[in-house]
């Protein structure tokens, strides 16, 4: 786990590396395994495995008494060094935007005398988070150590939000599961003045009076390749690394290659590489990368390195059936000569569920923890830079509430294409006859919707989740239910009455909240965007392998901006995300796609999921014997086992508000266990984060 600390403060010296407590003695205190990027009055630090070309650090040189001008940028960035002296220097007028802008996924904090900025991504995979402390503020881009630093309890109400309504940030709010430690929105910087803060926004707002101009699909589509493009070639351009050092191969193993062993030892392969599940978006990482032109270094131009094939990883579940498709894709990719294909085959130990007893604390709650295992399998035979195509359906696809943003722009006949295709996929039931005309009214309804009245509404129905719970069994089924301004989590109908109305009032306090809004189907596809970036920060953590990065192109801040000037007539349109990557890869000089390409693979997770389930269902009863979400009041012990035992034996309930909530009582449990701090010195907090929220003797969480 990577991250970078900081704080700002009204005080103007602190000493050596420290801040001023409260009662305004200096006290010493430092994160553990940090490593000082500029000290007092403003500090601040690089904590975990950073790499060396990852960290960057860059001082404008100023006349006697102007103030410091400095910049530091942590990630993978494409940037030169010049170009961050240029965006350095321009930051000094106060703009913020362009220092998003540069290809990678980077966080970049700007120091200006006193005034400090600290910039957020687009999608929400590079958070900020900041608390009050020690006079100032601290800030941080992971939420655990400040809440550390401030000794902060759980904040119930959270979990319940995140629980209840996950894709929802008028019930989520910039809180966390910490009291007291709060999240810096998407598309925001925080802005510090001598402890003071600010959090305001770097990118234009819509206006909701005039329709914004309907944008060339041509263009937006080549403004998509281009930064795609660039973001693949900010990886391949980055220095390589080796893996540390790992224990001498044992030797031949029956059964096991090289690769196998290795994986084995816990250590990627050297060298870059990326998934090939069969799908579209791993897919066109894979294909690019291996043939990226322009490379210095390369074979006529082509490939990673001189002489280097890509690593392409495809994972093969042995306990399912129905994803044969997708590996004849795969196999017919990988069939480049500039790839090096490997097959991870395994079986009832890479089932989601699989190993809950182990792995390490995240920094938050997220779905991805009850799939850990499986993804670290297939990452640990992957390369030390790895491509994963995690974000492209929630970037590219079109949310289903789009529909009303066209009837907003009175452009109807846009929405017949999707219509007709979700009558198609409905099957010759009876009840498809009245799908197109049963989704047209939903989204016409929406678009006459205001955004307090759709709050309202679903603070009303809230309390009645399970009664209101809709039936996805189909995509018109999805889509039907997404075309809504608020709608509860799958996890919902599992939750107390009592949890559920406090969220109700979250909705009620959001809706005469005076805010900027969005068009509805804008606000929901980013919030599904940022709920996806999150869930991909949160499994970086848990399935993380020792010197291994894991890259997510998709989530870039340029690849998103690109994606966003998409026009919404060419994003709703039927198989738009297959499309758009093969026009990219066109335009990249790639050509040769296997059939099906762009296929749907949703069925065969869904497939996965429930044979875990069955699988650890001994597990999971013990892990809700006595759950740790009943004694904060969120669930009944009784209602949850219930379900858990229905699912596993097929009847057809949510699978993914079941993997909410064992991922949240799994974290609860890690959380509990948990032993020792972030901070050290001889003012370090001397109790562990929610350390008086948790007391394992008498089994209570106090909200």
């Amino acid at each position: 786990m990577r991250w970078l600390v900081g704080w700002s403060s009204i005080a103007a010296s602190f000493g050596t590396v420290g801040a001023v407590g409260a009662g305004g003695e200096g006290r010493t205190v430092q994160p553990v395994g940090s490593q000082l990027l500029w000290g007092d009055p403003d500090p601040l630090w690089a904590v975990g495995d950073w790499r060396p070309d990852e960290i960057r650090v860059i001082d404008v040189a100023t006349p006697e008494g102007a103030p410091t001008a400095r910049l530091a940028v942590l990630g993978c960035c494409g940037a030169t060094d010049e170009q961050l002296r240029v965006g350095l220097l321009s930051a000094r007028g106060g703009a913020m935007r362009h220092l998003t802008a540069w290809p990678g996924s980077y966080t970049a904090v700007v120091q200006i005398g006193r005034r400090i900025t600290v910039a957020g991504d687009l999608a929400g995979a590079r958070p900020v988070f900041h608390t009050p402390w020690a006079n100032g503020t601290a800030y941080a881009t992971a939420a655990l150590p400040l809440a550390d630093l401030i000794e902060a309890q759980l904040d119930i109400g959270h979990l319940a939000a995140l629980l209840a309504c996950p894709e929802t940030p008028e019930a989520l709010g910039d809180g966390t599961p910490y009291v007291g430690v709060k999240r810096v929105p998407p598309g925001h910087a925080l802005i510090l003045r001598e402890g003071s803060r600010e959090i305001t926004g770097y990118e234009a707002v819509a206006s909701l009076a005039v329709a914004a101009p309907q944008a060339d699909p041509v263009h937006a589509v080549e403004g998509v390749r281009d930064a795609l493009v660039e973001a693949v070639r900010a990886r391949l351009t980055a220095p390589r690394h080796a893996p540390v050092t790992l224990p001498p191969d044992p030797g031949p193993v029956p059964g096991m290659g090289p690769a196998e062993r290795r994986a084995a030892r816990g250590a990627p392969v050297p060298g870059v590489g990326s998934d090939l599940s069969g799908g579209s978006a791993s897919a066109t990482l894979a294909l690019l990368a291996s043939g990226l032109p322009g490379l210095p270094g390369t074979l006529l131009g082509h490939g990673t390195e001189a002489g280097e094939r890509l690593l392409a990883v495809t994972f093969n579940d042995l306990t399912t059936r129905g994803h044969e498709d997708e590996l004849e894709r795969a196999r017919a990719i990988a069939a480049n000569p500039r790839l090096h294909h490997v097959v991870v085959a395994a079986g009832e130990e890479a089932l989601p569920y699989a190993a809950l007893d182990s792995g390490p604390l995240t920094d938050e709650p997220a779905p991805s923890l009850v799939v850990s295992e499986r993804h670290r399998r297939r990452l640990a035979a992957g390369s030390a830079d790895h491509f994963v195509g995690h974000g492209a359906r929630q970037v590219l696809d079109a949310h289903p509430a789009r529909l009303a943003d066209l009837l907003m722009d009175r452009r109807r006949r846009h929405i017949v294409r999707p219509l007709a295709a979700l009558t198609k996929a409905e099957g010759p039931a009876a009840r498809s006859l009245f799908v197109p005309l049963t989704l047209y009214r939903a989204a016409r309804r929406l678009a006459r919707t205001s955004y307090r009245t759709g709050l309202e509404t679903a603070a009303d129905r809230l309390p009645d989740a399970n009664r209101y719970a809709p039936d996805l069994d189909t995509p018109a089924d999805a889509s039907l239910a997404a075309l809504a301004w608020s709608r509860p989590g799958p996890a919902a109908r599992w939750l107390t009455g009592e949890a559920l109305a406090q969220v109700a009032v979250r909705l009620q306090e959001a809706a005469i909240r005076p805010t900027s809004v969005q068009r509805p189907g804008e606000a929901r596809a980013r919030a599904a965007l940022a709920r996806s970036a999150a869930d991909h920060r949160i499994l970086e953590q848990a399935a993380e392998v020792r010197s291994q990065r894991l890259h997510a192109p998709f989530l870039d801040n340029q690849v998103v901006r690109a994606a966003r000037a998409l026009p919404e007539s060419l994003r709703v349109q039927p198989g738009a995300r297959a499309a758009i990557l093969r026009r990219v890869l066109g335009g990249a000089g790639i050509h040769d796609l296997p059939p099906g390409w762009g296929a749907p693979s949703q069925a065969t997770s869904a497939v996965a999921t429930r044979t875990g389930l069955r699988a650890a269902l001994p597990e999971l009863m013990a892990l809700f014997d006595a759950p740790l979400l009943a004694d904060a009041g969120l669930v009944e012990a009784r209602v949850v086992r219930k379900a858990l035992r229905a699912a596993s034996e097929g009847e057809p309930l949510p699978l993914d508000g079941l993997a909410d909530l064992a991922s949240t009582e799994l974290w609860l449990r890690r959380l509990l266990a948990r032993r020792g701090t972030c901070w050290t010195g001889t003012a370090a907090p001397r109790q562990r984060a929610v350390a008086g929220g948790v007391v394992p003797a008498g089994r209570t969480l106090q909200p």
